[in-house]
């Protein structure tokens, strides 16, 4: 971890945190999803950097150590892809490797949607081929109670957060969306009463792990995490016929919640993914959860170098 570089690009006016580490001619940028910061692929950078390429893992605006924009109310998924484009271009790199993981896979189709010249393969942990848009999550079929209807809910998130210091809501959140189970509240309770304190920590997850979410939470806040991606998830971009070509990996695990959402997996195992993303590979992992490359990061990482290697990036 001492070898990992720490720096801060400006885009649009904001200074974005990145941390980079390796050498190599080929670029990789990793984009975590919530409630995650550029800590998450703490063990996935190494191991690419390791294996010959260069890492670099972003902190989205208003999350981490970059800059919140003035009104975070208005910010939507476009500005994050804006963000890494001027990343890109900060560095001098034109095309780059994207692996995505929850939301952050969002960002990274909608990057090779729109900017397709500057993307050479994806990866994406826990979410297949899936554009912002009326139909990305389908609310409709779930029980009123589903996380997401309540965060995209103004003002209810935060009256639910504003119950617990900051490390509570990151360690609740993280027990909560490590279960199997997609997280449904009854009409009487919020979304952290869900949280039950006799479940311990997973053990993949350290006190030391939740120390350092915790103080890079304690200074972005939630305002900017629940604008990107809850409250605009449903905002159509406009992507007319949206297929993305480039060689492309999914990482699924079989017990992660997100895989119990209206056909998401028959949309995976059936196939329809592919009409999408035509050159996809797919590998479920059986005890895999939600943030599998923090619960097996030694298998992701071994998955991710050998699909890399594979490239002619």
């Amino acid at each position: 971890m001492e070898n990992i570089k720490h720096s801060h690009v400006e885009a649009k006016g904001l200074k974005l945190h990145v941390a980079e580490i390796g050498s190599g001619p080929k670029t990789v940028l990793f984009l975590h999803g919530f409630p995650e910061i550029w800590y998450t692929w703490r063990h996935q950078i190494i191991a690419v950097a390791n294996a010959g390429y260069r890492a670099i893992a972003v902190d989205h605006r208003g999350y981490g150590l970059s800059e919140q924009p003035s009104e975070p109310e208005k910010a939507a998924f476009l500005d994050l892809v804006d963000d890494l484009i001027a990343i890109l271009d900060s560095f001098g790199i034109s095309k780059v490797v994207l692996v995505g993981k929850d939301f952050g896979a969002m960002v990274a189709f909608l990057v090779a949607t729109l900017h397709p010249d500057r993307v050479a393969a994806i990866i994406t942990l826990g979410i297949p081929f899936m554009l912002p848009g009326p139909t990305a999550v389908r609310n409709d079929l779930l029980p009123k109670g589903f996380y997401m209807t309540r965060f995209q809910e103004p003002g209810r998130a935060e009256a639910d957060f504003g119950r617990f210091d900051v490390k509570s809501i990151i360690r609740n959140t993280y027990i909560l969306f490590s279960k199997p189970e997609v997280p449904v509240a009854p009409d009487d309770k919020e979304i952290m009463d869900l949280y039950n304190p006799s479940i311990p920590l997973p053990l993949w997850f350290s006190d030391e792990d939740l120390a350092t979410y915790a103080s890079l939470y304690e200074k972005s806040g939630f305002r900017l995490a629940l604008q990107v991606p809850y409250r605009t998830l449903l905002v159509d971009y406009g992507a007319s016929n949206p297929k993305v070509n480039v060689p492309s990996l999914l990482i699924m695990g079989e017990k992660d919640y997100v895989i119990k959402f209206p056909g998401i997996e028959d949309y995976i195992r059936g196939g329809a993914v592919k009409q999408f993303v035509p050159n996809l590979e797919i590998v479920f992992l059986p005890q895999g959860g939600h943030f599998v490359n923090e619960q097996f990061p030694e298998k992701v990482n071994q998955l991710i170098v050998t699909f890399l290697d594979k490239q002619n990036v």
